[in-house]
């Protein structure tokens, strides 16, 4: 799966001199921008959001590992 640089700094010569997040880490929190607020509320008062976070993290990446096969279609 190729996973390039979503915002690389480039210097005067043209050089990449910061890679900057992947390209399928910024779909992941993308992904948790969109499933967090609806989960939270739903989620029962008495139960911690940190039991839900690696839930909703693996899901984040698996959305994303989606989003990079997609692209490569």
């Amino acid at each position: 799966m190729n996973n390039p640089s979503a915002f690389p700094s480039h210097g005067s010569m043209g050089e990449v001199t910061q890679e900057g997040m992947t390209l399928r880490d910024y779909f992941a929190a993308k992904a948790l921008q969109g499933f967090l607020p609806d989960a939270f509320q739903e989620a029962p008062d008495n139960y911690p959001a940190k039991r839900l976070a690696p839930f909703w993290a693996a899901m984040a990446y698996q959305l994303a590992d989606e989003m990079m096969k997609a692209r490569e279609a």
